[in-house]
Formats: structure tokens, sequence, C-alpha cells
């Protein structure tokens, strides 16, 4: 799984003229998921996204967690982080899950998200979605489960 996480004042995500999450301060995360990534996959990203200590504390430190400051998610899926640019001038999308399989771990992934005590927002799986946020910081960061699984070249 991909996520892009944007640390957010507020936001909302809309299908046509219809509001169908809003979220006050918090994180926007925008989901895309593999062809392999499974129930397990999604459970451990909500669980580190929950955790990922990157909101400011007193002392002005990114030292507490969405748990920690009580913030919201507004999750919106987005199969295009899944987008191979390396040929040509379209990008080719072979690595995100069919749509089935996407849904389903869209969902498993707001659900374990919420189970670890964040209020989750959603965007519309599939729909056309406008959304609109106030960024904070600004403040964003990648995340790819996958990166999890290599080595990492600098001080743990």
């Amino acid at each position: 799984m991909r996520a892009l996480l944007q640390r957010v004042r507020r936001a909302e995500v809309r299908v046509g003229d219809e509001v169908v999450g809003r979220i006050g301060p918090g994180l926007v995360v925008l989901l895309g998921v593999g062809r392999s990534d499974d129930d397990e996959t999604a459970d451990r990203l909500a669980r580190r996204i929950a955790e990922l200590r990157i909101f400011g504390d007193a002392a002005g430190r990114t030292n507490r967690s969405l748990l920690d400051v009580g913030g919201e998610a507004l999750v919106v899926s987005q199969f295009t982080l899944y987008a191979d640019t390396r040929r040509g001038r379209r990008p080719g999308f072979s690595d995100a899950a069919p749509p089935g399989l996407a849904d389903a771990r869209y969902g498993r992934f707001c659900r374990a998200l919420e189970a670890a005590g964040t209020t989750v927002a959603r965007g519309r799986f599939g729909a056309s979605m406008a959304v609109e946020l106030v960024n904070d910081g600004p403040f964003t960061i990648w995340l790819d489960t996958a990166d999890r699984d290599r080595p990492s070249d600098g001080p743990g």
C-alpha cells in the first residue's frame, strides 16, 4: 500500500455537489492499494499512521501522533499512487490492485484506522472526487509498505 499523508487544519471531499466526507484538524490520507496487499498490510499501515508522530507538542516539536491530538482522518482511495511513468508519456497502472480488491482493502484500512481510535471520514471509492484541504505546515509524508521490507541506507 502507498499513502500520501497531508497534515491539515480542515478538509473535505465532494462528489459532484455533495460533500461525502469532512474533517477538522488531522490528516488527509490518499491511499493506493497494490496487487499484493492483504488485510494484514492494511491493518499495519493504519496503525502506523495513527501512531506516527507528526503533530507538534507544546515546544513545537513533532512528538505527537494523530491519536495523541485527537485528530481526524479523511481517507481517499487513489490508485494513481501506483502510476508507472518510466516509459512513454502515459502512466501505466498495472501494479495497482483491481477495483474489487482495492475497494475491499480500502474499507479494511478505514476500519482499522477507526479501530485504532481515530474518527475517519471517507471519499467514495471509484468516484470522481474534488478534495479540498488546508495543509498545516505544509507537512506531507509519503509511506510505502514495500519500503519496510527493504534495507535502510541510513541510520535507524
